[in-house]
């Protein structure tokens, strides 16, 4: 059998059982084998009776003295106790609906136990302990035992066998994909090893020496899919630049860059004047001025004889877009046009013969831009707003419309530097981190509902100065099972409390038209207050917007509430973010009290990879992210390091292709970018 052999294929895994395994993602034996444990207990911990902690679960050797008694209380509960004892103290044991205790346990004879304390001083006893014979094969106590997820109909004790099967029919058969080079200058364990080790640890240290050998054998494959990707990338055909970013650029706008968009431009205009295709991402705050720094790119590009596209993920964003450039672009005379799924079939007809011809020189638009009725004369750039809303293969598309044209990635998510490595691997990184001079900090606060009354004072503050608010809730309906405030619910209190005032709504449970009609309106002034869930975290520019209230906001996590937090102060002058929660966790209040103490979105972002992990900035599969199976962005940061650098060494010395054992790292390289939704292939 082979690491592709079809799950099938072992003794005893039929069809239903096979429909199990897939619910869990498991195929093939590969599968299976990397199926890993999310966490262990440790059971090697022994104590005497006397020594046991309430509520901690632990290893002792104790001798039974009364005969195990079942007794039957009611239909669906029955209990069987006994009593045991060892030298420094004599308990009761209780066992619910387990009867068949009472033929496994004989009187006079010792047992290992694993279990915990229940009760208080006044009746300690302990409950449903694991209980085995001092031979037993293989053994439940005194011993690490490992805790996978399940799915119904699998218990782990027939998903672990499963996995002993599957180890065993590859035991000659399960490639070391490491290369010789990386493993003469480490100290791994052997792969079949390894895999035995995390699915039957023997001891705490070789487990995590299993799992190190594992991890970096995770975070090789990707790396160095990154490696290749880039490379390739450097070989196609491209669109070379000779003339720099335009004077005309600089002249035409009416306010200072600052240095952070200043060196941001010259690492773009080195990219494209370099001869080599350029593949950047341009991540910064919302209103670090990112819009301008692809603007200048995008005159670079049309001074070179090139067209420019760049993609918006919402329609608003991708007029708002055209409003502004399009003010700056006319009267230099570049030729914009807007491409929208909303522009009448006449129009649409009008603008695609533009882009055909080249008389339209920067395109703007959503992902109308990348169907295939859109032909572009010379596309050289594409720069694409907010990356992590668009798919991999969305990205592809549009740069598929030339022949590999450059690419600018903009994201206002400020990324940690380690997540935006495996994310943007074969990307190189500007970071704008600095706001334009007159863009004060937004306040942030914490408070109670018990401050509603304020809170509502406040709002009718900023509005009655002619000023706009956001409301956030985290869902759009009520719910008694969450218990979260709800969109409606709060449109509906606000209007009540305001009725004076004009009150929006958009969720994502609208129709596309109508969210952007309200978000339209409030864009407008046309409404003063907008009650919203996070579909406006990518929003339009509102300068007028000064206060951002975000309800129950323990259940956002920190980078998606600092996004929230840009939608205002976009204006100049004060603005001011209202965080609610009711949720007296030390650990959330120290969480969102970190936000209120900072504006730096790179700071706040690294804080939540650490608590959060990877998944709160965007969806894995969404940008690209590798479905690790064992290895963790948010803990495995060293081996991560060492193994960016071994695939970095590997992929320079130039790898024979054919070589067996490079085409099957090759090939598990190709899987792994093909299950992450990527375009390797």
């Amino acid at each position: 059998m082979s690491p592709n052999t079809p799950v099938t294929a072992l003794k005893g895994v039929g069809k239903v059982r096979a429909q199990q395994l897939e619910k869990l993602g498991i195929r093939t034996l590969h599968d299976l084998v990397c199926f890993f444990p999310r966490t262990y207990e440790d059971r090697t911990r022994m104590v005497s009776l006397n020594g046991l902690i309430a509520g901690e679960p632990a290893c002792f050797h104790a001798t039974v003295v009364t005969a195990p008694r079942t007794s039957y209380v009611r239909k669906g509960l029955i209990y069987t106790r006994c009593t045991i004892a060892d030298d420094t103290a004599r308990i009761r044991v209780t066992w619910f609906n387990q009867p068949w205790i009472s033929d496994n346990l004989q009187p006079g004879h010792s047992y290992f136990f694993y279990g915990a304390l229940a009760g208080d001083e006044r009746r300690y006893e302990i409950q449903n302990p694991v209980a085995e014979r001092d031979d037993s094969t293989p053994v439940q106590t005194r011993c690490i035992i490992p805790i996978y997820p399940l799915t119904k109909g699998i218990s782990s004790k027939a998903l672990q066998s499963m996995i002993f099967l599957a180890l065993d029919a590859l035991r000659d058969n399960l490639p070391e994909l490491l290369p010789q080079s990386v493993l003469a200058e480490t100290s791994f364990m052997p792969v079949y090893e390894a895999y035995l080790e995390i699915h039957r640890p023997t001891t705490q240290e070789r487990l995590n020496t299993a799992r190190q050998r594992l991890v970096f054998e995770e975070f090789f494959q990707y790396s160095l899919g990154l490696c290749l990707m880039k490379a390739r990338r450097s070989r196609e055909s491209h669109y070379p630049c000779r003339l720099p970013i335009p004077k005309q650029f600089y002249d035409s706008l009416s306010f200072s860059l600052t240095s952070a968009q200043d060196r941001a431009l010259k690492e773009i205009e080195a990219d494209l004047l370099s001869g080599s295709p350029m593949n950047r991402l341009v991540q910064g705050d919302v209103g670090s001025g990112k819009t301008m720094v692809a603007l200048g790119a995008m005159m670079m590009a049309v001074e070179n004889g090139y067209q420019a596209a760049l993609m918006a993920p919402t329609e608003l964003l991708a007029v708002q877009h055209y409003n502004k450039l399009s003010n700056i672009l006319e009267p230099l005379g570049i030729h914009c046009e807007l491409l929208t799924g909303s522009v009448p079939a006449a129009k649409r007809r009008r603008i695609l013969d533009y882009i055909a011809v080249g008389a339209a020189k920067i395109v703007i638009g959503t992902h109308a831009l990348f169907t295939e009725t859109v032909d572009f004369h010379n596309l050289g750039l594409v720069v694409i707003d907010e990356q992590h809303r668009f798919g991999v293969r969305q990205r592809a598309a549009l740069s598929a419309k030339g022949s590999t044209p450059h690419m600018l990635v903009l994201s206002a998510t400020p990324i940690p530097r380690t997540l935006a490595l495996m994310l943007y691997g074969d990307l190189d990184v500007s970071v704008i981190d600095e706001l334009p001079p007159g863009r004060e900090p937004v306040e942030t606060f914490l408070v109670s509902s018990s401050y509603r009354a304020r809170l509502l004072g406040f709002i009718r503050k900023q509005v009655s100065e002619g000023r706009q608010v956001y409301v956030v809730c985290p869902a759009v309906e009520d719910n008694e099972e969450t218990n979260l405030t709800s969109a409606e619910s709060m449109y509906a209190s606000l209007q009540s409390s305001f009725p004076e005032y004009r009150v929006g709504l958009v969720h994502g449970k609208l129709r596309s038209e109508a969210k952007d009609y309200s978000m339209d309106q409030f864009l407008r002034h046309e409404t003063d207050i907008l009650v919203a869930t996070t579909v406006i975290e990518v929003g339009v520019d509102v300068p007028n917007a000064t206060l951002m209230v975000v309800e129950d906001a323990d259940r956002f996590g920190l980078s998606q509430l600092h996004q929230l937090r840009g939608r205002v102060g976009r204006g100049g002058g004060k603005a001011y973010c209202i965080l609610v929660s009711d949720n007296r966790n030390p650990d959330t209040r120290k969480r969102l009290k970190a936000l209120c103490a900072t504006n730096d979105g790179f700071k706040i972002s690294q804080q939540d990879l650490e608590l959060r992990g990877p998944g709160d900035f965007f969806g894995a599969r969404q940008s690209g992210l590798p479905m690790f199976h064992l290895a963790s962005l948010s803990t495995d940061l060293g081996t991560l390091k060492m193994a960016q650098k071994a695939a970095e060494s590997f992929a320079a010395s130039c790898p024979d292709p054919e070589d067996p054992a490079t085409k099957a790292l090759l090939d598990r390289v190709a899987a792994m970018f093909t299950a992450a939704d990527d375009t390797f292939n």
